[in-house]
């Protein structure tokens, strides 16, 4: 038994339930000098011990001894400091290891297809460096992203969505020597599509300009790196041809209903739509006070600045829903090595992050259609 493992698991564990050591002995049924002196890895506890902490944390008893391993080319800030970053680096860690195993085990390794253009993304000329991603991937000058997730996995970037209850972490990314590359983005609830959408293209961003950020050990913001991820990220998803184009042919309509029907078909929230005119010189900074009195006057309602239009009016454009932000390429290699006995049922069960019989019903469900 590997003590320090073992309290290294007990800590990461208990601080992602946000339970104090007192909580956890109270949960447990035990002393709190024998969860001190446990995440100290001071003495070899019991296996009834071991037993009791794993329900109170409401995992399987391995979990408690696995080795979690370390990350190092991650690219991991946030606004604020987050108590739970070492268990999203384990989880994240975990999920690359199941990824990769799934596609050596069958034979299905992706190349990371933008890796050829990254040496020519300048930070000094951002649209263009987003217009040669879109290139690579076959995209259209004016040809709006149906599907993000899709896009990159075709592109060999892994995409990994993970609800976390912040409203101060929207994503994160990891480089090629840790298994990636791969994005990771918080679906939480309260965080909208749009959001979502947007995020995953801003950690591609970073991963095509600032390889050399991806460094585990930092965690304050760089805000000169973000507005260029933001504004990679605004251009890979809207193009210019293709923005001016679609705001050109709504040149009849009430401006919010114009910035609605572009934010729409290009998958965007309102603010990248604003931003755009903004860049362009087409509008100065008073827009926003100005589409907010706008939208007030349109919906007799505000609309707060981290809000997205969600339908309370029945006029009012409907936000986009879960489905246009899904990622399905790990579920799919899941399911082809179940059926071809690479793994076991449990096993795939595990790497899903479901249960048994949920698993089973998947798997009914798998077999309804082929």
């Amino acid at each position: 038994m590997n003590l320090q493992i073992l309290a290294q698991n007990v800590r990461r564990l208990r601080t992602a339930k946000r339970l104090s050591q007192s909580a956890l002995a109270d949960d447990a049924g035990l002393s709190l000098p024998a969860i001190k002196s446990l995440e100290l890895a001071k003495s070899e506890p019991r296996m009834r011990t071991m037993q009791a902490i794993a329900k109170a944390l409401d995992v399987k008893l391995q979990e408690l001894f696995q080795p979690v391993r370390e990350l190092r080319t991650v690219r991991f800030r946030s606004a604020k400091r987050m108590q739970n970053r070492e268990n999203v680096l384990a989880e994240v860690a975990r999920w690359l290891d199941d990824f990769n195993f799934l596609e050596e085990s069958l034979k299905k390794k992706m190349p990371f297809s933008l890796g050829a253009v990254r040496r020519q993304c300048s930070r000094s000329r951002l649209a263009e460096a987003a217009g040669l991603c879109r290139k690579k991937l076959g995209l259209k000058v004016t040809e709006p992203i149906h599907d993000i997730c899709g896009l990159l996995e075709h592109a060999g970037v892994k995409v990994f969505p993970v609800p976390m209850a912040s409203d101060s972490f929207f994503g994160l990314s990891v480089g090629e020597e840790d298994g990636g590359p791969a994005v990771v983005v918080n679906v939480w609830e309260r965080i909208s599509v749009e959001r979502r959408i947007f995020s995953a293209a801003h950690e591609l961003g970073h991963l095509m300009l600032h390889p050399d950020a991806y460094d585990v050990t930092k965690v304050d913001e760089s805000k000169e790196e973000e507005q260029e991820a933001d504004r990679f990220a605004g251009h890979f998803l809207m193009p210019n041809e293709g923005f001016r184009k679609e705001w050109n042919e709504a040149a009849g309509l009430h401006f919010v209903d114009r910035v609605f029907k572009v934010k729409r078909i290009f998958r965007v929230s309102y603010k990248t739509v604003l931003s755009r005119l903004l860049e362009e010189g087409a509008v100065d900074k008073s827009i926003w006070m100005k589409f907010n009195m706008a939208y007030q006057q349109h919906f007799n309602r505000k609309l707060s600045f981290k809000e997205e239009p969600m339908g309370i009016d029945p006029a009012e454009p409907f936000g986009m829903q879960r489905f246009d932000f899904y990622e399905d390429r790990f579920k799919r290699l899941t399911r082809e090595a179940v059926e071809k006995d690479k793994i076991s049922l449990s096993r795939g069960a595990e790497m899903l992050r479901i249960g048994i019989e949920e698993m089973q019903d998947l798997l009914q469900n798998w077999e309804v259609i082929l």
